[in-house]
């Protein structure tokens, strides 16, 4: 059983639909218990940085998802859930993220706009992996995966830089701390790349 994390936000039915089409079972969940006894952990999400750790912090997940990390299972952060794995965001505001990965969240810059780049980044862009990890095996280096963002990670350690994507700027797309792993892009609408990194991360 794959549990995914419901903090008030959306693209939760999608995570879920692509987990069972690999042939995993898939519960969606806010309850902070069930989070603590999973074996493994996705936390997808879209929408706005302090809405997302506002709705986790109501809902006792902060400390739920702390513990469970402690205990080393494997947790996958998809788009928000990437971004909140960071020490602090600045979107719309100044706001505290869970703090795993050393670094910041900052928006894409105005001067990408003045180049004609359409913010938010949009689509299908590649992702070039650092090196092997078991979440990305057999998964073609430069991969395409589909992006929706304003926002991205800046790393202030490069050992958790596991992947890097272009667009106007090299940006990361991909971290890993220990038991956990982040993607800025979207696995579960991102066909059969993304699907392969469901499996890898459902087999960990």
């Amino acid at each position: 059983m794959i549990t995914i994390i419901d903090f008030g936000g959306g693209n939760l039915r999608s995570v879920q639909k692509s987990i069972e089409y690999i042939g995993f079972k898939a519960e969606i969940t806010s309850d902070a218990e069930t989070v603590r006894k999973a074996s493994h952990i996705i936390f997808p999400g879209n929408g706005a940085f302090g809405d997302c750790i506002a709705g986790m912090k109501k809902q006792g997940l902060v400390s739920a998802v702390d513990e469970f990390i402690q205990k080393g299972n494997p947790f996958l952060g998809i788009c928000i859930g990437m971004q909140a794995l960071f020490e602090k965001s600045y979107e719309f505001g100044v706001h505290d993220g869970l703090g795993y990965i050393k670094g910041v969240v900052k928006r894409f810059s105005d001067e990408l706009i003045m180049k004609g780049m359409k913010i938010p980044h949009t689509g299908w862009n590649s992702v070039h992996f650092k090196e092997n990890h078991p979440v990305f095996k057999d998964i073609k280096q430069d991969s395409y995966f589909y992006f929706v963002h304003s926002f991205y990670g800046e790393c202030a350690d490069e050992k958790n830089i596991q992947g890097r994507t272009n667009y106007g700027i090299d940006f990361v797309s991909a971290v890993t701390y220990e038991n956990i792993t982040g993607v800025q892009f979207h696995p579960e609408k991102s066909q059969q790349a993304g699907l392969k990194l469901m499996e890898n991360f459902c087999n960990l």
